[in-house]
């Protein structure tokens, strides 16, 4: 399954506030448009373009009504009446640290639809306009002396806070090692297991003699993406 993260979470602000009860929310497509500068010198019949310039698209939005909230769908109403811009949120589960940030517009909202069986529904479209800021916040990872492992490993590079991939070797005759991380915050594991900071962790096992053992730390922070530390460790041939 790799890094992928569920969606349940994502929360849509709007001047600050959290837009209540919505169910889907679009996220924003980046697109650019290009500008042909064909001639007939132009090479092996081929069409040639630059690329222009870059639009970020609508952001749509769909709920139910929720008519308690008065800062944040009324509040969208009063603002699409006055057709005033603000500052929009969109925030990822929070696991990911991620967001996207732009200045909007509303161009179409809607308050309606009352079948006999369902609930009143809540839609809403915002047009970004100029530059979305996409950002992930990161947790800060390993700190000084980031890590050792037992057994005189021999470790390349150096480990440092922002080399994410190791190699390191032991002697033939060691079959286990423990691994020593240290970060000033958040959580950290050594392949899965919990470990405290500048605490050794469990002995990991190693494979039989000339074989490699992939080691992973994980330094992870609340609301922020985690930070990986890969080791292959190769236990010497006989």
């Amino acid at each position: 399954m790799g890094n992928a993260v569920h969606t349940f979470g994502t929360t849509f602000t709007w001047n600050s506030q959290t837009i209540a009860e919505l169910s889907v929310i679009n996220g924003i497509e980046l697109t650019a448009s290009t500008v042909d500068v064909t001639t007939h010198q132009s090479s092996d019949t081929y069409t040639e373009f630059l690329t222009g310039l870059l639009t970020a698209g609508d952001v749509s939005l769909e709920g139910n009504f929720d008519y308690t909230d008065t800062t944040g769908q009324q509040a969208m109403i009063t603002d699409f009446n006055s057709r005033t811009s603000r500052t929009a949120v969109i925030t990822f589960p929070a696991s990911t640290g991620t967001t996207w940030t732009f200045t909007g517009n509303i161009t179409a909202i809607k308050i309606g639809d009352a079948p006999v069986d369902g609930a009143i529904p809540f839609t809403a479209t915002v047009k970004p306009t100029g530059k979305p800021v996409f950002a992930v916040a990161t947790s800060d990872g390993l700190t000084t002396p980031f890590f050792a492992i037992s057994e005189s490993a021999v470790i390349a590079p150096d480990p440092a806070n922002d080399t994410y991939t190791y190699v390191a070797t032991v002697l033939t005759a060691i079959t286990s090692v423990t691994v020593t991380p240290t970060a000033t915050a958040g959580t950290i594991t050594v392949n899965g297991n919990t470990v405290a900071t500048g605490e050794a962790s469990s002995a990991i096992t190693l494979g039989a003699a000339g074989s490699v053992t992939e080691i992973t730390i994980i330094v992870t922070e609340t609301n922020k993406a985690p930070v990986t530390y890969t080791i292959y460790l190769t236990r010497a041939a006989s």
